[in-house]
């Protein structure tokens, strides 16, 4: 592998990595307020794992649903490769599937074929880490959902956590992709953009942006869409805010608590910003009053995508659920050989 191979594998495993992590990080406080947090903690609030779901390191359905995605799109590509046709939508809404499987919800599909592949092999995946309503009643209809016929009036920011692969594997139009994606869940315009928005973001910063510069190139792209005012907003108070010398959970507070999707979105923002190292950053997009654990996860895909696997500090890999499966799938994400993924990956 050459030089710039080499740094797509740090910047797509760390993203993933760096994603999971931050989930891991956050999974022990989703439910408790920051004084309960610190109270349990210190004032410092969680800096280390503590157990969750019986274990250290263990991953939610943040990171579940995340991996499930970036297995739909690498059947995309294998499938594109195979036949000349492929459906993003139809083979990632496969994948969702496949997760909800998993979470011993009954099957919908008449396609029995489809609840099989390597990533279902992983017992570890059926674990039921507190999976969001809307992705479970939309999953659950069967029907594939679109911005065009939405599935319900949901914004939870259960389809931006879960979008980062979008940004990894080289998709033409990520903000769109990540935008349909999204609404195979979520049909308020305000959950499948911030989707959109945070796929772009991801793509920008693989293709060599700075956070900065991929931030505006998010904000022109999110612009060319209806109902985009109420993220477009989200993201610029994030941007103001991270300009100010201010405590950070006076900063934090202003912006929500992470339950609905753009306020997910522009904490997550806001601690990458002002992150000074990648513990610093899901330390801080971790420890307030909501959704710990999308925050840490969404925080942690971008600076992992940003500065690489290199960046996340050893004790935050070492005792991480499915961290194998997670390197596993970021190597096919670089080097994915179509021939020979048929079987690990097939394209439905």
């Amino acid at each position: 592998m050459g030089k710039t191979g080499e740094k797509l594998l740090d910047q797509v495993s760390g993203c993933l990595l760096g994603g999971a992590a931050g989930d891991a990080l956050g999974a022990p406080v989703e439910f408790m307020s920051l004084s309960e947090i610190k109270g349990k903690f210190g004032e410092g609030g969680i800096q280390h794992y503590s157990p969750a779901y019986g274990k250290l390191g263990a991953i939610t359905d943040d990171t579940q649903m995340t991996l499930f995605t970036l297995e739909g799109l690498l059947r995309t590509k294998v499938r594109l490769a195979n036949k000349g046709i492929a459906s993003y939508q139809t083979a990632v809404h496969h994948a969702y599937l496949r997760w909800l499987d998993t979470q011993g919800e009954p099957r919908n599909n008449d396609n029995l074929h489809i609840y099989t592949g390597w990533l279902l092999s992983h017992r570890e995946l059926y674990a039921r880490r507190a999976p969001g309503n809307s992705c479970l009643s939309a999953l659950s209809s069967g029907k594939l959902w679109s911005v065009h016929d939405p599935a319900n009036d949901s914004k939870g920011c259960g389809a931006v956590m879960r979008m980062a692969p979008v940004g990894l594997v080289g998709t033409n139009a990520p903000f769109e992709v990540g935008c349909e994606l999204g609404a195979l869940t979520h049909g308020h315009p305000t959950g499948y953009l911030s989707a959109g928005f945070f796929a772009h973001l991801i793509s920008e910063i693989v293709h060599g942006s700075n956070l900065s510069d991929a931030v505006a190139s998010g904000i022109a792209e999110l612009k060319k869409w209806d109902h985009h005012n109420e993220c477009l907003q989200s993201v610029k108070k994030a941007l103001d805010l991270a300009a100010k010398n201010i405590p950070v959970d006076d900063a934090i507070s202003p912006l929500g608590e992470g339950w609905v999707a753009e306020e997910a979105l522009v904490i997550s923002l806001y601690c990458a910003l002002v992150a000074k190292n990648f513990a610093h950053g899901i330390i801080l997009s971790v420890n307030h009053d909501g959704d710990s654990d999308s925050t840490g996860a969404i925080t942690g895909n971008i600076l992992g995508a940003l500065w690489g696997k290199q960046a996340i500090p050893y004790e935050y890999l070492r005792d991480l659920e499915l961290r194998d499966v997670i390197e596993e799938m970021a190597r096919n994400t670089c080097e994915l050989d179509l021939d020979d993924a048929r079987d690990k990956y097939p394209g439905y």
